[in-house]
């Protein structure tokens, strides 16, 4: 294992579940999910390279140095195969994943992904990485969630807990100088994902400001689609309890 990259354990069983989230979260995005399923499954949730307690990882920043790394970290966990699950930025790691080893990626679950369509709400990542208090993380979140959704206070302090770190702020506007052009992101191309053989369930919010539901027209027919109507960008607490249901079916 990395001692530069964390990650939250819980749960023991012969299936492990593998948690990735997006950009600017942490582990504790999954509290919920995680929390439901560690009764039954050996359940892994990291902080990506450059956020959180991953924070000084060498080379932070590409979605594939987060890929490897976590590949890396599994293999020195003895984990030779697992059900993966990504958000956002961690919805583009967990494909990558898949691509450079299909082996070792039992199944993808992809909560409104990066890298499959080019447009991206890239000037309200840009401020929200700019944020520092806890006053600016509020109101960064509440433009990724549907309108009208309460977002916990305990979920506000686990984001600017994570944002208040000494140089935490700094590096995520890297990040966002280095992953967005204008309001375009990279895209992971679909003859790549169309090659992909594991069971793979896209989830998307059809009210998603920072990822357009549009996006899903890009999927390849060997992908299931779960579209959520009134859902907006933070599925793995907007809409958990789906999540957890799916996902409790779906290893085996």
């Amino acid at each position: 294992m990395n001692d530069r990259l964390f990650a939250f354990e819980a749960g023991s069983g012969p299936q492990t579940i593998v948690f990735l989230h997006g950009f600017a979260g942490g582990h504790f995005v999954w509290k919920a999910v995680q929390g439901a399923l560690s009764g039954t499954f050996r359940t892994i949730a990291y902080d990506l390279p450059g956020h959180g307690g991953s924070l000084d990882f060498p080379d932070a920043g590409p979605p594939k140095v987060a890929a490897r790394a976590v590949l890396a970290d599994l293999e020195a966990r003895g984990i030779e195969r697992a059900h993966v699950v990504g958000h956002s930025m961690g919805g583009a790691v967990a494909t990558l994943m898949a691509l450079f080893a299909p082996e070792r990626v039992a199944s993808l679950t992809l909560l409104a992904p990066g890298g499959y369509g080019e447009t991206i709400n890239a000037a309200h990542l840009r401020s929200y990485a700019a944020a520092r208090t806890r006053e600016d993380v509020a109101t960064g979140l509440a433009e990724m969630y549907a309108p009208g959704v309460a977002i916990a206070p305990e979920t506000i302090d686990d984001y600017a807990n994570m944002v208040s770190q000494a140089g935490q702020a700094e590096r995520l506007s890297a990040f966002a100088a280095d992953l967005f052009r204008g309001d375009r992101q990279g895209v992971i191309p679909a003859a790549s994902l169309e090659a992909l053989r594991m069971p793979v369930t896209v989830f998307w919010g059809e009210m998603d400001a920072i990822l357009p539901f549009e996006h899903t027209a890009n999927l390849p027919p060997n992908f299931a689609l779960e579209a959520l109507p009134g859902a907006g960008h933070m599925l793995p607490d907007e809409r958990s309890a789906e999540i957890v249901e799916f996902l409790r079916r779906r290893p085996g």
